[in-house]
């Protein structure tokens, strides 16, 4: 926090804001990209259950995650006690909490692009692979992962542009604690409580040309991508 301390409180937003879509992404892409490839090329009974699972995030209100975190994150429990034994602190209203609960809430927006760009290489893809000789492990790094670069862009634009939009949730479970884990959304909010309109219009204003380049750019790659397939 003391590197922060001589900041301006929006710019330190911002850089919190930055660090936790980044590190968000970078555990999305090792836990996420194992769900989206089971579901989409294995057969299991359990996979609608896993489904319905990574994709609650999208249809329950923040909130009520964020209840439930708060109290899964709760001193008490066995994460919370192992926590506190680990760093010292609480993972309630901490830095790591927020990336905890940032998973959790974008874990659908990396699960599906993904699942539906393996599902288009199909399975007989993999096993004609895997009948050359290759090992799975082989078959997803030289086959799926090259036939599936639009698909991993896609998941990692919109997972990031989710986490910097991320309000109700991270406010819950991090407090909106300066240099720590108040976040641009909150910033914004602050301001609007505040009646500075003019700050809060420079943060919005900059999330919003900030989102139409992002979605600019996903979908210029998409097209681009489809054009050199035909």
């Amino acid at each position: 926090m003391d590197i922060y301390h001589h900041l301006n409180s929006d710019f330190i937003s911002i850089l919190i804001t930055l660090k936790l879509a980044i590190i968000t992404c970078f555990f999305l892409a090792l836990i996420g990209t194992p769900i989206a490839y089971f579901l989409a090329f294995k057969s299991r009974k359990t996979k609608p259950l896993i489904e319905t699972i990574v994709t609650l995030p999208l249809v329950l209100p923040p909130t009520v995650i964020g209840f439930y975190l708060i109290i899964f994150f709760n001193p008490e429990t066995v994460l919370g006690k192992i926590f506190i034994l680990l760093t010292g602190e609480q993972l309630i209203f901490s830095f790591y909490g927020l990336v905890l609960a940032s998973i959790i809430y974008s874990i659908p927006f990396w699960v599906q692009p993904l699942q539906a760009s393996f599902e288009k290489i199909g399975r007989d893809t993999v096993r004609t692979s895997q009948s050359l000789g290759a090992s799975s492990l082989e078959t997803f790094l030289h086959v799926i992962m090259p036939l599936c670069k639009k698909g991993f862009f896609t998941s990692f634009i919109i997972s990031f542009a989710h986490t910097l939009g991320e309000f109700g949730i991270v406010l819950m479970v991090g407090g909106g604690i300066h240099g720590k884990t108040k976040v641009i959304a909150i910033s914004i909010y602050d301001h609007v409580e505040q009646l500075s309109f003019g700050k809060a219009h420079i943060l919005a204003g900059g999330m919003l040309i900030l989102s139409f380049f992002i979605l600019l750019t996903l979908f210029y790659f998409n097209k681009r991508t489809v054009v050199r397939i035909k």
